[in-house]
């Protein structure tokens, strides 16, 4: 071989090397920020456990709500929405588009426009693709289940849903409940009597993805259907 040849093939083996090396550097400081991350994910758990060791979970409340004005029942949830639910306070600063109140289980959450998990984390979200606040159709919201929904357990046919946007409220009467499987879509259908269907996931205490869907289905009031 040439000596130019030489010189030229060496050249190549050096960026190979060198490029080798910037790449094992970045997955090296990837990983190291994955794992940095779920560390302080599990500290800040174990900082909430261990103030929860001395008072209850409604103390760790904030003072009010800053989107629904009040504070949030902390008495169902899991340790684990707790913190993520006050990580979101700061983390998440739009507006929610309205407030869910369902007097009977002591509820009010303020509902948001998406289902991601920050936002379900601050509170409960429009489902896309069902109707808006105070559009005719079947308005879907979600929530997690160990979290602002999980009082849902509780609720009853007869209940009273209240949805309240810019000075109006819309009040809904919970027709029925029942759990289907995630594929069953069928429940978020289009409706021509103004429909409130909300969704969480099923059983509400269960370790890991739970793998069923409970549906609360609730008409307004004065849609003109029959009890």
């Amino acid at each position: 071989m040439k000596v130019p040849e030489l010189h030229a093939v060496r050249r190549i083996r050096r960026s190979e090397w060198t490029l080798l090396g910037v790449g094992l550097l970045l997955i090296a400081v990837w990983g190291s920020a994955r794992i940095y991350q779920s560390a302080a994910s599990r500290a800040a758990i174990a900082r909430f456990q261990e103030k929860m060791a001395g008072t209850s979970k409604q103390n760790l409340s904030p003072a009010v709500d800053p989107a629904v004005g009040s504070k949030v029942d902390f008495q169902l949830w899991s340790t684990k929405r707790i913190v993520a639910y006050t990580e979101s306070l700061s983390q998440k600063g739009d507006l929610p588009i309205g407030v869910l109140r369902i007097p009977s289980l002591n509820l009010q959450a303020p509902v948001f426009n998406g289902t991601d998990d920050l936002t379900l984390n601050r509170g409960v979200g429009r489902i896309p693709g069902t109707a808006q606040i105070g559009q005719p159709g079947n308005l879907g919201i979600a929530g997690h289940r160990d979290g602002f929904f999980r009082v849902l357990k509780d609720i009853q046919r007869g209940d009273l849903i209240q949805l309240d946007e810019g000075g109006k409220t819309e009040v809904y009467v919970v027709k029925q409940t029942q759990v289907v499987n995630p594929e069953d879509t069928y429940v978020l259908a289009p409706t021509t009597v103004p429909t409130l269907t909300l969704v969480t996931c099923f059983p509400f205490y269960f370790v890991g993805s739970a793998p069923q869907r409970f549906i609360v289905t609730a008409v307004e009031t004065n849609s003109g259907q029959p009890d």
